[in-house]
């Protein structure tokens, strides 16, 4: 299986995340893709390949043309305004306030667009998310080529990138992007898998009303986990998108017999939906050692997870988002990619 990276990808390098009230060193660091990619090597898994460059209309097919140039610019401005920390969002357009009108100020801009405040922007962000997309766009291009799967080394991750809003340390939707690229090439429905421990909220809500992408997730209740406001079992999709949004919201210290059934049933739904290609919106973070989430998967697990994706028998790309038990993200991450290897041979 080939995996496509890019060292820009490290262009961003986060000094401060806000977390329970403290400033801290982020989870998300370029470490992540230097542990996965160490393991790569270890296993042979395959050619380590560069990307593509795409440029900015594949993003702007999913996203938001003024959010996009506020990714563009927002730490050049927030540098301008004298700012000397990172760009961290300290006001919202809460339920009292108006959101029609987006601010002149770059404090005003950075809320306008944020949907958290644990994610800072610094210098580099927007190089390494157009990095990732790119990554993204060149993993399901080999997909879509010859049928191969592909594994995309993404970072920043991009599952809760909204059409105009960022936060959960991402910038760009890498999976919306590349199913909307996979559409313009032919497919006719994709799939969209996201197996990360927080709800993809960002590409829930690029595709909550469309019929050519299923959007599956087994992820923390938003009762008790972050986005919170997103995730719930009763958003099912809106209009012609109705039935093609399922959300699987499990309890803390789900483990994976409770975990795989959930996987069954949306593994079961995208069957029924004659999808033409599946993207694994690849978070690891629901291992048992992670440290900002609550499920109990195992190393093995993860392997299982990689042979019943490939029962499916569908073009797959897989596409890197969390996953913060840093010492073993690299085992984890790759143990899907030998795991679908394996179930690909056996079927």
């Amino acid at each position: 299986m080939l995996t496509f990276h890019s060292d820009a990808t490290g262009r961003r390098r986060a000094r401060t995340e806000l977390d329970e009230g403290r400033l801290v060193a982020p989870y998300e660091c370029p470490e992540r893709v230097e542990l996965v990619l160490d393991r790569v090597r270890q296993t042979g898994l395959g050619d380590i390949r560069e990307p593509e460059t795409f440029g900015l209309s594949p993003v702007l097919a999913v996203h938001d043309r003024g959010y996009v140039d506020f990714i563009a610019a927002c730490w050049d401005d927030w540098r301008a305004a004298g700012h000397a920390g990172e760009a961290i969002p300290s006001i919202w357009p809460a339920r009292t306030m108006r959101g029609d009108v987006v601010p002149e100020h770059i404090d005003g801009r950075l809320g306008y667009y944020a949907l958290a405040a644990e994610t800072s922007i610094c210098e580099g962000t927007f190089e390494a998310a157009m990095a990732s997309k790119d990554i993204a766009l060149s993993a399901v291009s080999h997909t879509l080529a010859g049928g191969e799967p592909a594994f995309g080394l993404c970072r920043p991750p991009g599952h809760h990138a909204a059409s105009d809003q960022f936060g959960g340390y991402c910038f760009f939707n890498n999976a919306a992007i590349a199913a909307q690229h996979a559409l313009a090439r032919g497919a006719r429905r994709v799939a969209i898998l996201d197996v990360d421990f927080h709800h993809g909220n960002g590409t829930q809500q690029i595709f909550y009303a469309r019929d050519d992408v299923l959007f599956a997730s087994l992820h923390g209740d938003p009762r008790t986990c972050f986005p919170y406001f997103l995730g719930h079992a009763d958003e099912t999709g809106r209009g012609r998108g109705e039935g093609f949004n399922r959300n699987y919201p499990l309890p803390p210290g789900t483990a994976f017999d409770t975990w795989s059934r959930a996987l069954d049933d949306a593994l079961a739904r995208i069957r029924e939906a004659g999808c033409d290609l599946l993207l694994v919106s690849l978070g690891v973070d629901a291992f048992e050692h992670d440290p900002i989430s609550a499920f109990k998967l195992t190393s093995d697990d993860f392997t299982e997870l990689g042979r019943r994706l490939a029962g499916l028998g569908l073009p797959t790309t897989f596409l890197l988002e969390g996953g913060y038990a840093v010492e073993e993200i690299g085992l984890n991450a790759v143990n899907v990619l030998t795991g679908f290897e394996a179930g690909a041979r056996q079927a």
